[in-house]
């Protein structure tokens, strides 16, 4: 399989596993890649997720543009199609956006080896990056001839300051591990990938331990409010702190801590 799914109590483990081409996603492995997170989205018992790349040598390197089938289709006729038709008809990059599975639960990134161009993109679209010392980013699109088609540019300027993004992306340039920790594109860096493997999953079930509707606020608020104004964001805040004022589980949360317990969230 071009990517597996492993489940382990509240965390679902996806691997990217197609070492030999680096990792790289063809039609395949997108269309899998979706399966599994619609899967991740539909099973109640899980509760966060970890993305990561089998082998050393990658993460993932973006479309596997050996693979990806070409099209006789124009752009414009692709262009109005489902997200399905379209990738058939040579508009790939619309499998690479995951935004329309609608998960909203906290992806992980870990990342190891080379992460670049759409696998890159595929880590912006995650809440949390970590990485091994190994690893290394950027997107190198505009070095033949391209741009980064998956919002790479909107969401990299979002997760970095911006004359750090542009430089990346204007030199086509790669930057390592420790650069990426600087500059807070990735929030931890570790040995090896086992080191990086174990964290991530730490990390996943620290999050799995919290009530689930609380996260799934929190998710959304981060993704809802970086355009706002502070009383736009403010009432939108406002209003998901309302949604969850009479929850079983924020009753439960207080009542644990009351009686110095740990809570037993329902997601309700």
């Amino acid at each position: 399989m071009s990517v597996s799914l492993e489940i382990r109590d509240a965390v679902a483990l996806i691997t990217l596993d197609r070492p030999q081409a680096l990792n790289a996603l063809d039609l395949e492995s997108l269309q899998v890649l979706r399966k599994h997170l619609v899967e991740v989205r539909d099973n109640p018992q899980v509760r966060v997720a970890v993305i990561t790349g089998s082998g050393e040598r990658a993460f993932c390197v973006g479309a596997d543009l050996k693979s990806t089938r070409a099209s006789s289709a124009s752009y414009a006729e692709a262009l109005f199609l489902a997200s399905e038709p379209a990738a058939d008809a040579g508009l790939y990059i619309r499998l690479m956006d995951l935004s329309d599975i609608g998960l909203h639960k906290p992806l992980i990134a870990a990342i190891n080896g080379h992460c670049l161009g759409g696998g890159l993109e595929l880590a912006l679209q995650c809440e949390l990056r970590l990485a091994s010392d190994n690893a290394s980013f950027g997107l190198p699109e505009a070095a033949v001839g391209s741009i980064p088609a998956v919002s790479g540019l909107h969401r990299l300027m979002r997760a970095v300051p911006s004359a750090h993004a542009l430089q990346m992306a204007l030199t086509a340039s790669r930057i390592d591990a420790a650069h990426a920790e600087r500059i807070g594109l990735i929030s931890e860096r570790l040995g090896d990938r086992q080191a990086l493997l174990d964290r991530a999953l730490e990390l996943a079930q620290s999050i799995a331990r919290q009530a689930p509707l609380a996260i799934q606020a929190l998710q959304t608020l981060s993704r809802s409010t970086a355009h706002l104004s502070d009383a736009d964001a403010q009432r939108l805040t406002e209003l998901y702190w309302g949604a969850l004022r009479d929850t079983e589980d924020r009753i439960e949360g207080r009542q644990a801590f009351a009686e110095k317990r740990a809570p037993h969230y329902k997601g309700r």
